[in-house]
């Protein structure tokens, strides 16, 4: 063997340790704190958290500021001045999650104002997991939460009323097969929450934040009024441990926004954990997951919306999602939220 060639091979050799040992710093090179929601409203969530996390808080307080923020803010989907069901009724979700794996939740909540914070109650203060309905309300009033008039807000009333127009629906029993006489199958049993909104946009947005606190610690927290217009009683994937939000402290979180029954049927978020468990950065993971919903169906695919976005423990993030136009919101050093347009599996 040539000197040149042994030089060669001692040197490679010597190499491989320093390799592996710069793989592994770069993976424990953590960039915290940092809370990242869906969509470009996520500035509003963000900035409601940011100044928790700036001072060294706890993650779990930094979601909650910002599940209150955006449910304070008066917008089509999320807080009590979200598009109600198709009876005029708005009906709120939410959930949370903490780094020790406590999560709390409530779904079909009406006249109360900040769901996340009665989530968080629920997790703390009970054996259970998710109240409902009247339950919930009765819980959230007990625990000091102010019952609230039930009146839709300005736009939210307009909206509603433009849709009984398009729709001419009236709530009276077994409307659905009544209207499904003579008006084709494409509108199966009736007026189902619409795919698209007056605007042209996706009938879906939810409120989903994740953060990594100073210490290294994950929490989320998800919350919505769900679908406009959506039938009586529907719940989606927002309030649903694993489908909605997913937060594992040794691995990340992830959360959705979008069409909730396809999130459920893949336990979205718990995917996109699990992917970034096995390896996976939170875009891969988010895109494994996104292909997992379309697989079975892809013409099906088309017509609905869903995103997925994640963060693991060393503070990368990630988002993908089924059609462009998803975007979501970064805040990190400095404190200055920047909104990302996530890539689509369609163009």
């Amino acid at each position: 063997m040539t000197p040149n060639r042994r030089s060669f091979l001692r040197l490679s050799a010597l190499s491989l340790p320093l390799l592996k040992t710069n793989r592994l710093f770069a993976k424990s090179v953590i960039n915290k704190p940092i809370v990242i929601s869906t969509w470009d409203s996520g500035q509003i969530a963000n900035g409601a958290a940011w100044p928790i996390l700036e001072k060294g808080g706890k993650a779990l307080d930094a979601v909650e500021q910002a599940g209150i923020a955006i449910e304070d803010d008066i917008n089509c989907c999320v807080g009590l001045g979200g598009n109600p069901d198709r009876d005029g009724y708005v009906t709120l979700d939410s959930c949370i999650m903490d780094e020790k794996a406590n999560c709390g939740a409530v779904a079909f909540m009406e006249r109360i104002k900040h769901p996340v914070s009665v989530a968080r109650k629920v997790m703390e203060k009970t054996p259970h997991v998710l109240l409902v309905g009247e339950g919930a309300q009765q819980f959230a009033i007990e625990n000091g939460f102010k019952l609230e008039s039930g009146e839709l807000s300005a736009d939210a009333k307009k909206t509603y009323e433009n849709w009984l127009k398009k729709e001419d629906y009236k709530p009276v029993i077994n409307i659905e097969l009544q209207q499904n006489k003579g008006r084709g199958k494409e509108k199966g049993h009736g007026p189902f929450a619409p795919a698209r909104l007056d605007d042209g946009s996706f009938n879906h947005d939810t409120m989903g934040t994740l953060a990594l606190d100073a210490k290294g610690d994950v929490s989320g927290m998800c919350t919505t009024s769900g679908m406009g217009f959506k039938m009586r009683g529907r719940v989606g994937d927002s309030p649903i441990i694993g489908a909605g939000l997913f937060v594992d402290n040794e691995v990340g979180a992830a959360t959705s926004s979008g069409q909730g029954e396809e999130v459920i049927r893949v336990c979205g978020t718990h995917l996109v954990v699990e992917f970034m468990r096995s390896g996976l950065s939170p875009y891969e993971a988010c895109k494994k997951a996104v292909e997992r919903i379309i697989k079975p169906n892809p013409e099906r695919a088309k017509t609905f919306q869903v995103g997925f976005i994640a963060v693991n423990k060393q503070g990368e993030v990630g988002a993908y999602s089924i059609q462009k136009g998803f975007n979501y919101t970064v805040t990190e050093k400095g404190g200055k939220p920047k909104v990302i347009n996530a890539k689509s599996h369609f163009a």
